[in-house]
């Protein structure tokens, strides 16, 4: 399997510096800055990545899944919300919430909400995050 990598650049102090961050084949690129992070200033951040990175994992998890039952999705939308709370431990990823919504033909409600939860359960980025922030998802059937 091939390596994804990722590189980010800073300059500056912590709170009046600023920085760059790209994805290694150049798909996303983004500045970020105390403000974009820590308050609701412009730009990314390395939460809003995260919640990216499992978001997409999550909804190509849940697609096969579904497909593997027999039931091929029309789409799968997912939303992650990724929660940067201070702990005694410092500031920390605690919670990320997944909010998906899927068009699918032919599954039923039990099997769809079955099939969200394994999908959860077994993403890489899920399996990667779980020790350390819980993960509560949200799936709804569209109709």
């Amino acid at each position: 399997m091939p390596i994804r990598t990722a590189s980010a650049q800073w300059q500056g102090n912590l709170t009046e510096g600023s920085g760059t961050v790209r994805t290694g084949k150049g798909g996303l690129s983004g500045n970020y800055s105390f403000k974009s992070r820590f308050e609701e200033g412009e730009g990314t951040n390395p939460e809003e990545l995260i919640a990216a990175a499992h978001a997409g994992c999550f909804s190509m998890a849940f697609s096969k899944a579904l497909a593997d039952a027999g039931s091929t999705p029309t789409s799968v939308e997912t939303t992650a919300k990724v929660h940067l709370d201070k702990t005694d431990a410092g500031m920390s990823v605690t919670r990320i919430d997944l909010e998906t919504v899927g068009q699918v033909p032919g599954v039923d409600e039990a099997e769809f909400q079955k099939l969200a939860e394994a999908a959860k359960a077994n993403c890489p980025i899920s399996r990667l995050l779980s020790p350390g922030a819980e993960i509560t998802l949200t799936a709804r059937l569209a109709s």
